[in-house]
């Protein structure tokens, strides 16, 4: 019985063909999950802190990236980062509005 590696990859692995070319293939992977996650971490969670907190709570981002990315190989990591921002994004357009709307 043999395994078709191909079938179980998850969307972006797929897409960046991590079984063709496995490294190009993973960078761009992990590029995609670094720049979800900052991009999830910035709408939903960032608050205004000094530099330095900023620059460890980023480097340890950057860090459980390396695990997820791993993990994204095979599991919808990625594609959840996705949902994650179009949702954070829906709420951040729908409050911007209801601001405007009661200052008007």
């Amino acid at each position: 019985m043999e395994a078709n590696v191909t079938e179980r990859l998850s969307f972006f692995a797929s897409l960046y063909r991590v079984d063709e070319n496995t490294e190009l293939g993973m960078w761009l992977l992990y590029l995609t999950i670094v720049a979800l996650a900052i991009l999830v971490f910035k709408l939903g969670f960032a608050k205004k802190l000094p530099l330095l907190k900023n620059v460890v709570i980023y480097a340890f981002l950057i860090l459980g990236c390396t695990v997820l990315t791993f993990l994204g190989i095979f599991l919808p990591i990625a594609e959840g980062l996705v949902v994650a921002a179009l949702i954070l994004i829906i709420y951040k357009i729908r409050l911007q509005q209801e601001k405007k709307s009661t200052e008007a």
